[in-house]
Protein backbone atom coordinates (compact mmCIF):
# COMPACT_ATOMS: atom_id res chain seq x y z
CA UNK A 1 0.00 0.00 0.00
CA UNK A 2 1.29 3.47 -1.22
CA UNK A 3 0.42 6.60 1.07
CA UNK A 4 -0.07 9.23 -1.20
CA UNK A 5 1.75 12.18 -0.35
CA UNK A 6 0.13 15.85 0.24
CA UNK A 7 -1.60 17.45 -2.78
CA UNK A 8 -2.14 13.61 -4.13
CA UNK A 9 -5.80 12.66 -4.35
CA UNK A 10 -6.84 9.20 -3.14
CA UNK A 11 -7.32 6.34 -5.52
CA UNK A 12 -10.96 5.48 -3.56
CA UNK A 13 -13.65 8.52 -2.89
CA UNK A 14 -16.64 8.87 -0.51
CA UNK A 15 -19.69 9.83 -0.99
CA UNK A 16 -22.15 10.70 2.20
CA UNK A 17 -25.65 10.74 1.78
CA UNK A 18 -27.75 12.02 4.69
CA UNK A 19 -30.99 13.67 5.05
CA UNK A 20 -29.76 16.84 6.02
CA UNK A 21 -27.73 18.80 3.70
CA UNK A 22 -25.75 20.48 7.06
CA UNK A 23 -25.49 16.86 8.61
CA UNK A 24 -23.83 15.44 5.53
CA UNK A 25 -21.64 18.42 5.01
CA UNK A 26 -20.13 18.54 8.74
CA UNK A 27 -19.42 14.81 8.31
CA UNK A 28 -17.62 15.28 5.32
CA UNK A 29 -15.17 18.20 7.42
CA UNK A 30 -14.83 15.52 10.02
CA UNK A 31 -13.67 13.18 7.53
CA UNK A 32 -11.76 15.56 5.62
CA UNK A 33 -10.05 16.59 8.98
CA UNK A 34 -8.66 13.16 9.22
CA UNK A 35 -7.81 12.29 5.50
CA UNK A 36 -7.10 15.53 3.78
CA UNK A 37 -5.84 13.84 0.73
CA UNK A 38 -9.14 11.90 0.31
CA UNK A 39 -12.62 13.07 -2.49
CA UNK A 40 -15.65 13.43 0.36
CA UNK A 41 -18.68 14.23 -1.45
CA UNK A 42 -21.65 15.25 0.84
CA UNK A 43 -24.61 14.33 -1.01
CA UNK A 44 -27.68 15.76 1.64
CA UNK A 45 -31.28 16.87 1.72
CA UNK A 46 -33.51 17.04 -1.25
CA UNK A 47 -33.04 19.03 -4.94
CA UNK A 48 -34.77 22.18 -2.85
CA UNK A 49 -32.58 21.47 0.25
CA UNK A 50 -35.33 20.62 2.06
CA UNK A 51 -34.86 17.45 4.64
CA UNK A 52 -34.72 14.13 2.50
CA UNK A 53 -32.90 12.41 0.02
CA UNK A 54 -32.67 13.41 -3.89
CA UNK A 55 -31.82 10.51 -6.75
CA UNK A 56 -30.29 13.06 -8.57
CA UNK A 57 -28.18 14.79 -5.89
CA UNK A 58 -26.79 11.07 -4.92
CA UNK A 59 -26.55 10.30 -8.66
CA UNK A 60 -24.39 13.45 -9.55
CA UNK A 61 -22.25 13.05 -6.04
CA UNK A 62 -21.47 9.56 -7.50
CA UNK A 63 -19.97 11.03 -11.05
CA UNK A 64 -18.02 13.02 -9.80
CA UNK A 65 -16.54 11.02 -7.40
CA UNK A 66 -15.52 8.62 -10.00
CA UNK A 67 -13.83 11.21 -11.52
CA UNK A 68 -10.46 10.16 -11.59
CA UNK A 69 -10.60 7.60 -9.08
CA UNK A 70 -10.65 3.87 -9.07
CA UNK A 71 -14.37 3.93 -6.91
CA UNK A 72 -16.77 5.05 -4.55
CA UNK A 73 -17.65 3.78 -1.28
CA UNK A 74 -21.35 5.55 -0.68
CA UNK A 75 -22.24 5.47 3.44
CA UNK A 76 -25.56 6.76 4.49
CA UNK A 77 -27.32 7.66 7.58
CA UNK A 78 -30.79 6.38 7.40
CA UNK A 79 -32.83 3.93 5.44
CA UNK A 80 -34.28 5.53 2.86
CA UNK A 81 -31.15 7.01 1.84
CA UNK A 82 -30.09 2.98 1.17
CA UNK A 83 -33.18 2.56 -0.91
CA UNK A 84 -32.00 5.93 -3.04
CA UNK A 85 -28.25 4.94 -3.30
CA UNK A 86 -29.46 1.57 -4.29
CA UNK A 87 -31.74 2.63 -7.21
CA UNK A 88 -29.00 4.80 -8.38
CA UNK A 89 -26.30 1.91 -8.28
CA UNK A 90 -28.94 -0.45 -9.65
CA UNK A 91 -29.89 1.51 -12.77
CA UNK A 92 -27.02 2.35 -14.25
CA UNK A 93 -24.75 -0.89 -14.75
CA UNK A 94 -21.81 0.81 -15.90
CA UNK A 95 -21.50 1.56 -11.43
CA UNK A 96 -20.90 -2.03 -11.35
CA UNK A 97 -17.91 -2.98 -9.31
CA UNK A 98 -16.86 0.86 -9.10
CA UNK A 99 -19.54 1.63 -6.44
CA UNK A 100 -20.27 0.37 -3.75
CA UNK A 101 -22.92 1.18 -0.74
CA UNK A 102 -21.41 0.11 2.69
CA UNK A 103 -23.16 -1.19 5.53
CA UNK A 104 -22.18 0.76 8.10
CA UNK A 105 -22.36 3.60 10.43
CA UNK A 106 -22.66 7.49 8.86
CA UNK A 107 -19.57 9.59 11.03
CA UNK A 108 -17.59 6.76 12.45
CA UNK A 109 -17.75 4.66 8.89
CA UNK A 110 -16.89 7.65 7.04
CA UNK A 111 -13.97 8.60 9.08
CA UNK A 112 -12.31 4.65 9.13
CA UNK A 113 -13.13 4.73 5.57
CA UNK A 114 -11.57 8.04 4.84
CA UNK A 115 -8.31 7.01 6.59
CA UNK A 116 -7.96 3.87 4.89
CA UNK A 117 -8.39 5.53 1.40
CA UNK A 118 -6.19 8.58 2.67
CA UNK A 119 -3.42 5.31 3.09
CA UNK A 120 -3.79 4.19 -0.36
CA UNK A 121 -6.64 1.64 -0.01
CA UNK A 122 -8.08 -0.47 -2.68
CA UNK A 123 -12.34 -0.46 -2.81
CA UNK A 124 -12.53 -3.39 -0.74
CA UNK A 125 -10.29 -2.21 1.90
CA UNK A 126 -11.68 0.90 2.28
CA UNK A 127 -15.17 -0.61 2.18
CA UNK A 128 -14.39 -3.36 4.98
CA UNK A 129 -13.14 -0.35 7.50
CA UNK A 130 -16.12 1.05 6.91
CA UNK A 131 -18.16 -2.02 8.05
CA UNK A 132 -15.86 -2.62 10.84
CA UNK A 133 -16.67 0.68 12.01
CA UNK A 134 -19.68 -0.27 13.17
CA UNK A 135 -18.59 -3.15 16.23
CA UNK A 136 -15.37 -1.12 17.43
CA UNK A 137 -17.18 0.63 19.71
CA UNK A 138 -19.72 -1.69 21.37
CA UNK A 139 -16.81 -4.18 21.46
CA UNK A 140 -14.57 -2.30 23.73
CA UNK A 141 -17.68 -1.10 26.17
CA UNK A 142 -18.98 -4.04 27.99
CA UNK A 143 -17.83 -7.07 28.72
CA UNK A 144 -19.98 -10.01 30.52
CA UNK A 145 -23.08 -8.81 32.07
CA UNK A 146 -22.52 -5.40 30.70
CA UNK A 147 -19.05 -4.82 33.16
CA UNK A 148 -16.63 -2.45 31.47
CA UNK A 149 -13.18 -4.17 30.71
CA UNK A 150 -10.13 -2.00 30.65
CA UNK A 151 -7.81 -2.39 28.01
CA UNK A 152 -4.32 -4.38 28.94
CA UNK A 153 -1.71 -2.19 30.55
CA UNK A 154 1.56 -1.33 29.34
CA UNK A 155 3.23 -4.39 31.60
CA UNK A 156 1.14 -6.94 29.53
CA UNK A 157 1.60 -5.64 25.97
CA UNK A 158 5.03 -5.84 26.64
CA UNK A 159 5.23 -9.17 27.94
CA UNK A 160 3.90 -10.75 24.70
CA UNK A 161 2.93 -7.87 22.26
CA UNK A 162 1.77 -9.67 19.35
CA UNK A 163 3.57 -12.99 20.32
CA UNK A 164 6.86 -10.90 19.10
CA UNK A 165 9.64 -12.04 20.65
CA UNK A 166 11.81 -8.65 22.32
CA UNK A 167 14.94 -9.34 20.03
CA UNK A 168 12.61 -9.52 17.09
CA UNK A 169 12.57 -6.98 14.24
CA UNK A 170 9.41 -4.77 15.52
CA UNK A 171 9.71 -5.78 18.96
CA UNK A 172 7.45 -4.09 21.59
CA UNK A 173 8.44 -0.67 23.04
CA UNK A 174 7.20 1.43 25.30
CA UNK A 175 6.47 5.66 25.17
CA UNK A 176 4.81 7.77 26.57
CA UNK A 177 2.45 10.05 25.32
CA UNK A 178 3.57 13.33 25.20
CA UNK A 179 0.67 15.51 24.31
CA UNK A 180 -1.99 16.22 26.90
CA UNK A 181 -5.37 15.25 24.96
CA UNK A 182 -3.23 11.71 24.09
CA UNK A 183 -4.46 9.93 21.15
CA UNK A 184 -8.00 11.89 19.83
CA UNK A 185 -8.97 11.96 16.83
CA UNK A 186 -6.06 14.26 14.74
CA UNK A 187 -2.95 11.95 16.59
CA UNK A 188 -5.18 8.65 15.68
CA UNK A 189 -5.55 9.35 12.07
CA UNK A 190 -1.84 10.73 12.11
CA UNK A 191 -0.81 7.30 13.38
CA UNK A 192 -3.33 5.51 10.70
CA UNK A 193 -1.83 7.45 8.19
CA UNK A 194 1.62 7.15 9.03
CA UNK A 195 1.69 2.79 9.36
CA UNK A 196 -0.16 2.28 6.20
CA UNK A 197 3.23 3.40 4.44
CA UNK A 198 4.89 0.59 5.73
CA UNK A 199 4.80 -3.37 4.50
CA UNK A 200 4.01 -4.25 8.49
CA UNK A 201 1.37 -5.01 10.99
CA UNK A 202 1.65 -2.48 14.02
CA UNK A 203 -0.15 -2.39 16.96
CA UNK A 204 -0.07 -0.32 20.13
CA UNK A 205 -1.27 -1.49 23.03
CA UNK A 206 -2.75 -4.27 21.15
CA UNK A 207 -5.37 -2.76 18.86
CA UNK A 208 -4.63 -2.26 15.19
CA UNK A 209 -2.73 0.94 14.68
CA UNK A 210 -4.62 1.82 10.96
CA UNK A 211 -7.97 1.83 12.73
CA UNK A 212 -8.19 5.31 13.99
CA UNK A 213 -11.42 4.24 15.86
CA UNK A 214 -9.38 1.45 17.67
CA UNK A 215 -6.92 3.57 18.66
CA UNK A 216 -9.53 6.30 20.29
CA UNK A 217 -11.17 3.75 22.42
CA UNK A 218 -8.00 3.12 24.37
CA UNK A 219 -8.67 6.49 25.62
CA UNK A 220 -4.97 6.73 26.26
CA UNK A 221 -4.79 10.75 27.71
CA UNK A 222 -1.21 12.17 28.36
CA UNK A 223 1.11 10.58 30.20
CA UNK A 224 -0.03 7.62 29.75
CA UNK A 225 2.81 4.21 28.16
CA UNK A 226 1.97 3.06 24.74
CA UNK A 227 3.56 -0.04 23.70
CA UNK A 228 4.15 -0.06 20.08
CA UNK A 229 4.81 -3.14 18.15
CA UNK A 230 5.24 -4.32 15.05
CA UNK A 231 5.44 -7.65 12.12
CA UNK A 232 6.08 -8.01 9.38
CA UNK A 233 9.28 -6.58 6.65
CA UNK A 234 9.14 -3.36 7.61
CA UNK A 235 8.47 -4.25 10.85
CA UNK A 236 11.14 -2.43 12.97
CA UNK A 237 11.08 1.08 10.46
CA UNK A 238 7.07 1.09 11.00
CA UNK A 239 7.35 0.52 14.77
CA UNK A 240 10.22 3.03 14.93
CA UNK A 241 8.32 5.81 13.15
CA UNK A 242 4.92 5.43 15.12
CA UNK A 243 7.75 5.94 18.51
CA UNK A 244 8.99 9.14 17.10
CA UNK A 245 5.25 10.68 16.32
CA UNK A 246 4.29 9.98 19.81
CA UNK A 247 7.59 11.12 21.21
CA UNK A 248 6.84 14.24 18.74
CA UNK A 249 3.45 15.07 20.19
CA UNK A 250 2.12 15.51 17.40
CA UNK A 251 2.66 19.34 17.02
CA UNK A 252 0.54 19.73 19.81
CA UNK A 253 3.58 20.58 22.37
Amino acid sequence: MTTPQVGDRARIALVLVSHSARLAQGAAELAAQMAPGVLLLPAGGTDDGSLGTSYDVVSTAVDEGLVGTEGVVVLADLGSAVMTIESVIELDDSLEGRVVLADAPFVEGAVAAAVTAHGGGSLAEVLASAEAAGSTFAQSAAGVGGEFVPAAGPADQLAGAAGIEDDSPGAPRAVTLRNPLGLHARPAAILARLVAGYDAKVTINGVNAASVLEMMKLGATGGRELVIAAEGPQASEARDAAIAAVEGGFGEV
